[in-house]
């Protein structure tokens, strides 16, 4: 299925050369002269990406950003001749994903493009990931909640939490995590890494999440494995 891109462009010669473009590339494209008809469009339809010129008559581009952002998430890029600095900070402060200055290069521009949809692509991916197992990271409390249940970590759990979750099929070794997470380094008397594994499977267990199973790997530390990953 082609991605869908709104091109708002009041020059018609650019407007034409960047539909034919990305119809070339396999976009389905809806090309629009003024701001008006782009509004329009967004009321009808929902997009993959827009192109929105900044100096757009009837509706500006930064008002078509603000409308669209009441609704929709989809990634922007905004164009415009004005080089000014405000331009580009007022763009990015109303949700703005890429500013391009005019004149551009088709190759340029293709590589913008291309950035933002593997941005939104793997944006998409990860959010998918995380409702499967309804687990999240609460990055701002220190806490793991799963299925609306926090786990009630402390600091150093969470760090552990993380540090092995973000290393899926790793072992990681006890020098690499008694850094990492205790921020101090191993000796072999310490058992302070051991006794947060214990109490991070406990709390894990608790909160319905013990497919996540940290497992001991002999001789080099700890790994993260979920068991009901196929």
């Amino acid at each position: 299925m082609s991605s869908t891109l709104l091109l708002a462009e009041d020059d018609p010669h650019l407007r034409q050369d960047l539909q034919r473009h990305f119809q070339h590339r396999g976009f389905s494209v809806t090309a629009c002269e003024s701001g008006t008809q782009a509004l329009s469009a967004l009321h009808q339809s929902r997009f993959d990406l827009l192109l929105l010129d900044i100096m757009l008559p009837g509706v500006d581009g930064l008002s078509l950003l603000d409308a669209l952002r009441r609704h929709q998430t989809a990634p922007v890029m905004l164009m415009s001749a004005l080089g000014a600095e405000q331009d580009r900070i007022s763009g990015f402060t109303r949700g703005a994903d890429d500013y391009l200055p005019k004149p551009f290069s088709l190759a340029e521009l293709d590589a913008r493009v291309d950035a933002l949809l593997r941005r939104v692509a793997l944006d998409r991916r990860h959010a998918d990931a995380r409702s499967e197992d309804d687990l999240t990271l609460d990055e701002y409390a220190q806490d793991v909640v799963h299925q609306g249940r926090n786990a009630g970590l402390t600091g150093s759990e969470y760090r552990l939490f993380a540090t092995l979750r973000a290393h899926p099929g790793e072992a990681l070794s006890k020098a690499f995590l008694y850094q990492t997470v205790l921020h101090r380094a191993f000796t072999r008397l310490d058992r302070g890494l051991d006794v947060h594994v214990c109490n991070l499977r406990r709390k894990l267990a608790n909160i319905g999440a013990q497919h996540l199973q940290i497992q001991a790997v002999r001789g080099q530390g700890y790994i993260l494995v979920d068991t009901e990953t196929p």
